[in-house]
């Protein structure tokens, strides 16, 4: 088996245990590392380590099955069919045009949730809330269960709900699509928290290296979406 074969097979092997790994999407794209961590498994101690030790965005990236079913859409589309005032005036215009995003052609950003029985929503304890009821809430979509969204979940909120493209990484390969692959090669819910990692003393994106010395001092996998990207077009082929 060689590096990145073992590499794929140890972050599938801790995505199934609920563990985190770190996941680095390519130096052409955005260049950043992001915590990875099964929606269903993330406690009140993920969410510290990802807002202490990462500073990003904590999100949930989900599958495009089950954004369907739910009746998630892209925050784009909302925004290009919301008229305020009635007068046929959208907000199209704050849709991101071409160029707009030097590294793709479109976000994946849909609904702000907070999970109902939370308070305000931005505790560690309630985003884990929110968080790992979504991925149980996935789970059931992907079951083919009869899912209402608006039982537990009220919108807006403080968890960014990311909405994987429907090609995943053949139609995009940012770390939603990464992070949701890699759900299906560990057959695990489809629904998976993630977070940038930045640097405390430049405010950026955390460098590759450093991340990696990251992963090596905590115990974490960390891995390359190249290597996440070939691993799922090579299952797929196995199928055919």
């Amino acid at each position: 088996m060689n590096k990145s074969n073992n590499n794929v097979q140890q972050a599938v092997e801790s995505l199934k245990k609920g563990q985190m790994i770190l996941l680095f999407d390519s130096e052409d794209r955005e260049g950043e590392t992001d915590f990875v961590i099964p929606a269903a498994s993330t406690t009140p101690e993920h969410i510290y380590q990802m807002r202490k030790d990462g500073g990003g965005l904590i999100c949930v990236a989900i599958h495009p099955t089950a954004s369907q079913k739910l009746g998630l859409p892209f925050y784009a589309d909302i925004l290009r069919h919301t008229d305020i005032n009635g007068n046929g005036k959208t907000l199209s215009k704050l849709v991101e045009k071409q160029g707009d995003i030097p590294y793709d052609s479109k976000s994946s950003f849909s609904l702000w949730v907070n999970h109902r029985d939370t308070f305000t929503g931005i505790p560690d304890r309630d985003r884990a809330l929110t968080i790992s009821r979504m991925g149980n809430l996935v789970q059931d979509a992907m079951d083919g269960k009869d899912v209402d969204i608006s039982t537990e979940f009220r919108s807006p909120g403080h968890v960014s709900l990311l909405r994987a493209a429907s090609g995943l990484v053949k139609e995009r390969t940012g770390q939603t699509e990464l992070s949701v692959v890699l759900a299906l090669l560990a057959d695990i819910t489809p629904a998976i928290a993630i977070c940038e990692m930045l640097d405390d003393s430049t405010g950026l994106a955390l460098t590759k290296a450093d991340a990696q010395k990251y992963a090596d001092k905590h115990g974490l996998v960390f891995l390359e979406g190249r290597e996440a990207i070939q691993a799922y077009n090579n299952s797929l082929n196995l199928d055919d």
